[in-house]
């Protein structure tokens, strides 16, 4: 699979952008558990162009991470055009432009999925960004705005018409925000509509490896992308590209074998954070790692709370010995 100039393994695993999610640390584990390709947390154009420090910080791009794209999103041509360029200056292999965060307080002022009720200026937008930059430029969006504008089909067509080199389609609408479940019909009436030539990525609901090689199947994306899942188990990109190139299930993995990336999660947020903001960072991933253990209440709150490097790794340690049989 290629997209643009990157070439990509067929059948391709991504790991979605999410906000205060997708730092360096956790793009890496994904990376070193066999995500093909990893997403920055989305970037406000306006605050790119506005040269905020945190929004330029999410620019920082590390070789091992590659290939890797950077998403922008806003309502405004002019940001999103002179953000595109400040984000090519950082040379990702990508740049995607994200149309569907569900988020009320972005879509509701037409960014995200909002972008969805505005179609032509969706398409605008998307034009003005390819004509910016020499990088491949990808596109995230939704099934449409709500369950009377599932207008994907005609979208998809308009955007591949204006240069993007894929697109990612989440399958619900944007009023849905992440409820009820996922229906990829559409994303199979996009991949098999003759006009189109582009890869074309699912994402939604993929939860295990079974789900995702389902979905390669019946509906014949090029790639899937895995988002919420990934926050509780990083491993799954492992699991499912050795259930695709094999056939075969891995083994439920230990919960000492979950210490230990636990661990490298760990160190890898210290080495790229200053401070204590790699601590702080952690905490919702300990919080998702361990959320099954019975009796956890007491060492969760400890975790959530110590500000400690040393007090961290005794607590993991305590948790191999307790639970390091289940």
């Amino acid at each position: 699979m290629n997209i643009g100039t990157l070439k990509l393994r067929e059948q391709a695993v991504f790991l979605a952008p999410m906000e205060t999610i997708t730092e360096h640390s956790f793009r890496l584990l994904c990376k070193q558990f066999g995500a093909d390709m990893v997403c920055s947390e989305f970037v406000s154009s306006d605050m790119l162009v506005q040269k905020s420090k945190k929004s330029l910080a999410k620019l920082k791009i590390y070789d091992n991470e590659r290939p890797l794209s950077i998403q922008i999103y806003g309502h405004i041509v002019d940001s999103m055009r002179e953000a595109a360029i400040i984000v090519e200056q950082s040379n990702p292999d990508i740049i995607d432009i994200n149309f569907g965060c569900p988020v009320r307080k972005i879509a509701k002022r037409g960014a995200g999925s909002g972008m969805m009720r505005d179609v032509p200026k969706m398409v605008e937008i998307t034009d003005a960004i390819v004509k910016a930059v020499k990088l491949p430029v990808t596109v995230k969006t939704r099934l449409g705005w709500d369950d009377d504008s599932k207008n994907i089909v005609d979208v998809a067509e308009r955007l591949q018409d204006v240069g993007i080199k894929a697109l990612t389609i989440h399958a619900r609408t944007g009023k849905q925000l992440y409820n009820g479940e996922a229906d990829w019909t559409l994303i199979g009436e996009v991949k098999k509509n003759p006009r189109m030539n582009i890869p074309i990525i699912g994402n939604g609901d993929i939860t295990n490896a079974e789900k995702a090689k389902q979905m390669f199947e019946r509906f014949g994306v090029d790639a899937i992308m895995i988002g919420r899942a990934a926050i509780e188990r990083p491993w799954l990109f492992k699991e499912i590209r050795h259930y695709l190139d094999t056939g075969i299930l891995l083994e439920l993995i230990s919960i000492k074998e979950i210490v230990e990336i636990a661990r490298a999660h760990f160190q890898m947020s210290i080495d790229y954070k200053k401070g204590e903001q790699g601590i702080y960072e952690m905490r919702r991933y300990f919080s998702s790692y361990f959320k099954d253990l019975p009796d956890f209440k007491e060492t969760r709150y400890r975790l959530m709370t110590t500000k400690s490097h040393e007090e961290i790794c005794l607590i993991l340690k305590e948790i191999e010995d307790i639970y390091g049989n289940l």
